[in-house]
């Protein structure tokens, strides 16, 4: 039997079901279980609209509760991808999750009436992808490289008595979050969107330390990124999205602009659950395309799953767009957005999982994404694990 809340679930799997309910290959089907209707049936999915924006702004990350069983906890299980599934229903905030390994798609569920091909807001884990369209930007000879000084680009942009430390800000800084300016996230997201110029008032803010220093998690900075990006290319960011990634298969769908026409490097970045994933798969197969088409460069995952610094919310140590961590023992990176729009790549284990959430909601100071580092940790990576060991006949395809 299936154990998950005891509400309706409309769920989409590729795992086959039990309780005398059987899904012939791994043909997709909508199914949807009531345990206190007792009943399992085959039914048209609900459809649930894309997540409204967070007039508030992207939360800051803040302090990762210490371990706890609560929300979602393990229970003693053999490892297995259906556990993970069964586990991930019992969250109450998680609206998709679909895990890919070896670049075979093994669960792919909606629940509570979402699903996995309708666009959502990903929030701030599009910093992952607008740090992604510098990278190849780079690849393309667009911009010289991480050393490069804004002031190239935005000089036009800059105060008219600007902090000579501004000269001295990279796109690097802006990457890693270590541009010295005070950040425009948390309190300060509000005001910053209401000027009348994004780009202008977040050059205009002070210093808080020297370029190169603390990391200061802003959205300003990725918003700079995507100022960059349209005044060196003379494209919009969205259409850079859509003609650089879309032969991995990923596709933004809608996206906030400035004052300016200028696309939200940072927040407000709508795609379906089944383009996060795509973006994930991306970096695990090394920035190729499934068809073999090269789209992003070894070099550039490399620079950006380096730890360049540390969050001093979380500890989390911070590349070019990604944070850095280990999930049971396995290198891993993660893109964060706010209520917890995550995607995860475990290269080791050929992993990539995507999980989007009910974005009104806390995801740092709630626990709830410690919540969904240990879904990972204890349930899908031991999965990974098992499925990684099974004989040469039934192991992963090459990918």
């Amino acid at each position: 039997m299936l154990f998950v809340a005891a509400h309706q679930v409309a769920v989409t799997r590729l795992l086959p079901v039990r309780a005398g309910f059987h899904l012939s290959g791994m043909t997709r089907h909508t199914i949807t279980t009531s345990l206190m209707a007792g009943t399992l049936s085959v039914g048209a999915l609900m459809i649930s609209p894309a997540g409204a924006q967070d007039a508030a702004g992207p939360a800051e990350p803040a302090a990762v509760p210490p371990d706890a069983r609560g929300e979602g906890a393990a229970t003693p299980a053999a490892p297995s991808f259906d556990a993970a599934w069964e586990r991930a229903a019992g969250f109450a905030a998680l609206e998709t999750l679909l895990i890919a390994q070896g670049g075979e798609t093994l669960v792919d569920a909606g629940f509570r009436g979402n699903r996995t091909d309708r666009a959502t807001n990903i929030k701030s884990a599009s910093k992952s992808v607008v740090a992604t369209l510098v990278g190849i930007a780079i690849d393309k000879g667009s911009i010289k490289g991480v050393d490069q000084p804004i002031s190239d680009f935005l000089a036009s942009d800059f105060p008219a008595d600007p902090d000579p430390r501004l000269a001295r800000v990279t796109v690097g800084h802006l990457l890693s979050m270590q541009a010295g300016l005070e950040r425009t996230s948390g309190g300060n997201y509000g005001a910053w969107i209401s000027s009348r110029n994004w780009v202008r008032d977040a050059l205009r803010r002070p210093f808080v330390s020297d370029s190169g220093g603390p990391m200061l998690y802003s959205t300003g900075s990725t918003h700079l990124l995507s100022a960059i990006l349209t005044k060196t290319t003379g494209r919009s960011t969205l259409q850079l999205a859509r003609d650089w990634l879309g032969p991995a298969g990923v596709r933004v769908t809608d996206w906030e602009r400035d004052p300016q026409g200028i696309y939200l490097g940072g927040n407000q970045m709508a795609m379906t659950p089944h383009s996060l994933l795509a973006f994930g798969e991306l970096y695990r197969r090394g920035g190729l395309a499934a068809d073999g088409t090269r789209v992003l460069s070894e070099r550039w995952i490399a620079e950006s799953w380096t730890p360049r610094t540390t969050s001093r919310f979380h500890d989390g140590r911070y590349g070019y767009g990604w944070f850095i961590d280990r999930f049971a023992g396995h290198e891993g990176r993660y893109g964060w957005g706010y209520g917890g729009q995550m995607i995860y790549v475990i290269p080791d284990l050929q992993l990539t999982v995507a999980i989007t959430s009910d974005e009104t909601q806390p995801s740092a100071r709630s626990g709830y994404v410690a919540n969904l580092h240990r879904l990972v940790s204890e349930t899908i990576v031991p999965a990974a694990e098992a499925r990684l060991a099974l004989p040469a006949a039934t192991s992963l395809p090459k990918s």
